[in-house]
C-alpha cells in the first residue's frame, strides 16, 4: 500500500524538527501549531518525536490532552502501522496513570491529561528531572496564563481549575528540552492569554499572539488550506427554524405566570426572545423534529453509500452525532430515536454521558467499529474526537462560543476512507436557525483569530465574568425563570458553504486522500490485556487448588486459608515475591509477557515457601502436607473439601478423613 503524503503543515512541522535536530533552526525549541479542527493535528507530535528523539536531542515524549478520552487516540497515532512505515519510526507511548515509578514503562514516552499532571505534580517533574523531553501540549488554549488568572476576576470553579492545571504544567514547559503546543483556536472565550505563547501588543493597545517571536516556530493551517487539499470535507448546513412559547417569570407581586411567545427562532440579529426561545426548542417538540430531519438524512446517506460500496459494506457508510443540551434532554432524545427503528436495531445507538457507566468504552466502539451507528452525547465527544464516520450532526445545543461549535462541527468534516471518493463525501449539521448560530456560520470560513480581548479596568475586571459562565448563568436563569410549554419546527433552509474561486481552482489538483491502514495494539490496551490475562490464570489455578484439583492434585491436598484471606490473594502475593516485588500495575509490557511465560511454567502453589514470616500468609508458607487439626480436635472429625466451624467460630477446611 502506497505511503499517504503529508499535508503542507505536517511538511512544514518536519523541517523545522530537522532543523532543529542538525542544529540550524538556532536557538528555536518552541513550536506552535494552529490546525484548524480535522486538520491532522495529531500526527505532528510523532513527526516530532522521531525527529528528536533520533537526532539525540530529547530521550522521550510527553503528550498532554485535554480529557481522558483522548489518551488512547494519542497512543494510535504511534501505533498506525502505515505511518509507522511512511515516517520509519518504531516509537510507542503508553497511556499512563499516576502510578509510582517510571510513566514510559521502557518505551519512548507517554500520555496524560492536564487533570493527571495537576494531581500528581511530583510524579511528572521527576520524569522531567530525569530524562529530556519533548512536551506535546494539547488544545493549549485551554491553559490561561498564570499572571492574567492571579489578576483576573476568575474565581469560579472552572477556572480554578484552569488556573491549577496552567501551574502544574508550567514547570514541565520550563523543564522540557522541546515544546509543541497544538490548538485550534489562538484566543480563549474568557479573553485571557494562553499559557506559554508569546504575546505583543497589537492595534489599540490589543494583546495579539506574537508570530515573529524569536526562537519560535509558528506553523497554521487554515480551513481554507485544508479544503484545498482536500484534508476535509465541505460542510452543508441544515438551519431549521421554529416557534417556541414558554412561561416567564413569576410576577414580583404575585399571580399568575405570563405566557409568552410564539416567538420565533429565526431574527435578524439577537434580542430578549432568543435564548429562552432556544432553551424551549431544546426540551420540547422541536427537538423531535430537528432529530427527525437529522435521522432521516443520515439514514439517506447510509443508503446511497450502501448502494456506492456494495449490500455486504459495514463501514464507510456514516454515522450520526447528536450533541444535546444535558444528560436528561441526551438520554430523552435517545428514546425519540430507538422509537423510529425495530426492537432489533435499538442497540446500533448509543449514549455517552459522563454519568453513564461505560461511557469511554461506549465512545471508543463508536469510533473503531461498525457499531453504534447513532452515539447521543453532551461534551465528551465535542473536542478532538477522531470518527471520520461521522457524517451527520444534530446540533441541539444551547453553547453558541465560536471555539466550541467549529471543534462541534468539525466531527462530521473528517475525510472517511472508507466512504468512497472524496467528491461524494460532504458533512451535514443540522442546527436551530438562530441569529447567534447564524453567526458562527458567517464566521467559520475566516481565519481563526490571534488576538485576546483587550484588558479590563480594575473595577470592571472584578465584575466581569468568562464568556462561558456567562452563558451557563443565562441557561440557569431560563431555567429557574421560565417553564417551556410547546415549540414546533417550521420551515428548513440547506445551505453549503463553498469556496472562492481561488480555493476551488486548488480543488482540482488536490490528493485523494489514502485509506487508513488497521491500527496495531495501543501499549496501554496491551497492558490492560497481558495483567487481565495474569489475573486468569492466576484465579484458574486458586480455584483448582481450592478444589483440590490441579495436575498434581493427588500429591498434595488444598492449603487451608485462614478467616479473612483469600487464596486467590495469597497467589497473587506469590506471583508478585516470584517476580522480583514488583506490582503488576508497574511492569513494562516485556516484564508482563515475561510474567505471564512464567506462570505457564510453574504452579503457584509450589512457590509458597515465598510468603514465609509474613503473618497475613502464615498460614501458607508450610508445606501444604504438613497440616495438622487444632489440639483437642480429634483428626477424624475433619473431612476433605468441606468446611466446619470449630468451638471460636473459626471456620477450618477438612484436610483429614471424613467424620461419621
Amino acid at each position: 500500500m502506497p505511503a499517504r503524503p503529508l499535508r503542507s503543515h505536517q511538511r512544514e512541522v518536519a523541517a523545522i524538527v530537522a532543523a532543529m535536530a542538525t542544529g540550524e533552526a538556532g536557538g528555536t525549541r518552541d513550536i506552535l501549531a494552529a490546525v484548524t479542527p480535522g486538520g491532522g493535528k495529531s500526527l505532528l507530535p510523532v513527526i516530532a518525536a522521531r525527529a528528536l528523539i533520533g537526532a539525540g536531542m530529547c530521550e522521550r515524549v510527553c503528550w498532554v490532552v485535554p480529557r481522558d478520552s483522548l489518551r488512547l487516540q494519542a497512543e494510535e497515532a504511534f501505533a498506525d502501522p502505515m505511518w509507522r512505515t511512511a515516517l520509519g519510526h518504531n516509537l510507542s507511548v503508553r497511556a499512563a496513570e499516576n502510578l509510582p515509578g517510571d510513566p514510559c514503562r521502557g518505551l519512548a514516552g507517554y500520555v496524560t491529561t492536564y487533570q493527571g499532571i495537576a494531581a500528581a505534580p511530583d510524579l511528572h517533574l521527576a520524569a522531567f528531572r530525569a530524562h529530556r523531553y519533548l512536551l506535546v501540549v494539547d488544545e493549549v488554549h485551554h491553559l490561561p496564563a498564570l499572571g492574567q488568572v492571579e489578576a483576573g476576576a476568575g474565581h469560579d470553579a472552572q477556572g480554578e481549575a484552569s488556573a491549577a492545571w496552567s501551574a502544574a504544567i508550567e514547570p514541565l514547559l520550563a523543564l522540557a528540552s522541546a515544546r509543541l503546543l497544538l490548538s485550534g483556536t489562538l484566543e480563549r472565550a474568557d479573553g485571557r492569554r494562553i499559557l506559554w505563547l508569546p504575546y505583543r501588543a497589537g492595534v489599540g493597545g490589543r494583546q495579539e499572539v506574537d508570530l515573529a517571536a524569536p526562537d519560535w516556530a509558528v506553523v497554521g493551517y487554515s480551513r481554507a488550506r485544508a479544503l484545498a487539499e482536500r484534508a476535509v470535507l465541505p460542510v452543508a448546513f441544515g438551519a431549521l427554524d421554529g416557534e417556541a412559547a414558554w412561561l416567564g417569570p413569576e410576577p414580583e407581586g404575585g399571580g399568575e405566570r405570563p405566557r409568552l411567545g410564539p416567538h420565533r427562532l429565526r431574527a435578524v440579529a439577537p434580542n430578549e426572545s432568543t435564548r429562552p426561545a432556544l432553551f424551549t426548542a431544546l426540551r420540547t417538540g422541536f427537538a423531535t423534529g430537528l432529530l427527525r430531519r437529522a435521522f432521516e438524512a443520515a439514514r439517506s446517506v447510509r443508503a446511497e453509500r450502501r448502494g456506492l460500496l456494495g449490500p455486504d459494506a459495514v463501514r464507510g457508510l456514516g454515522k450520526l452525532l447528536v450533541v444535546a443540551p444535558d444528560q436528561m434532554q441526551a438520554r430523552r432524545y435517545l428514546d425519540i430515536l430507538r422509537g423510529w427503528v425495530p426492537a432489533a436495531q435499538a442497540g446500533s445507538m448509543a449514549l455517552a454521558v459522563s454519568e453513564e457507566r461505560g461511557a469511554h468504552e461506549t465512545l471508543a466502539a463508536f469510533r473503531l467499529t461498525a457499531d453504534p451507528a447513532v452515539l447521543v452525547t453532551v461534551a465528551m465527544a465535542y473536542e478532538g474526537l477522531d470518527a471520520p464516520e461521522v457524517s451527520v450532526v444534530a446540533a441541539l445545543t444551547h453553547v453558541r462560543s465560536r471555539p466550541w461549535l467549529e471543534q462541534m462541527v468539525a466531527r462530521a468534516t473528517r475525510v472517511d476512507p472508507n466512504a468512497g471518493p472524496y467528491e461524494r463525501q460532504r458533512a451535514l449539521v443540522f442546527h436551530p436557525d438562530d441569529p447567534l448560530f447564524a453567526r458562527f456560520r458567517w464566521r467559520m470560513e475566516r481565519e481563526q483569530g490571534t488576538r485576546a480581548k483587550p484588558p479590563l479596568p480594575p473595577r470592571q475586571a472584578r465584575l466581569a465574568l468568562p464568556g462561558w459562565l456567562e452563558e451557563e448563568m443565562a441557561e440557569a436563569r431560563e431555567r429557574h425563570g421560565i417553564v417551556p410549554l410547546e415549540s414546533n419546527a417550521l420551515a428548513l433552509r440547506l445551505s453549503t458553504l463553498r469556496p472562492g474561486p481561488d480555493l476551488a481552482a486548488g480543488l482540482a489538483a488536490a490528493r485523494e486522500p489514502d485509506a487508513q491502514g488497521e491500527l496495531l495494539e495501543p501499549p496501554s490496551a496491551a497492558e490492560r490485556r497481558l495483567r487481565q490475562r495474569l489475573a486468569e490464570l492466576v484465579a484458574a489455578q486458586a480455584v483448582e487448588d481450592g478444589q483440590g484439583g490441579g495436575p498434581d492434585a493427588s500429591v498434595s491436598p488444598a492449603p487451608v486459608a485462614p478467616r479473612g484471606t483469600g487464596l486467590f490473594h495469597a497467589y497473587n502475593a506469590v506471583l508478585k515475591r516470584a517476580l522480583g516485588g514488583k506490582p503488576r500495575a508497574e511492569m513494562e509490557l516485556a516484564e508482563l509477557e515475561a510474567a505471564l511465560e512464567w506462570l505457564g511454567r510453574n504452579r503457584l502453589r509450589d512457590h509458597l515457601h515465598l510468603l514465609e514470616g509474613d503473618h497475613r500468609y502464615g498460614w501458607a508458607a508450610r508445606r501444604r502436607g504438613e497440616w495438622r487439626p487444632p489440639v483437642g480436635r480429634p483428626a477424624a472429625l475433619w473431612g476433605g473439601g468441606r468446611k466446619v466451624a470449630d468451638h471460636r467460630g473459626t471456620t477450618k477446611r477438612r484436610v483429614g478423613p471424613t467424620g461419621g
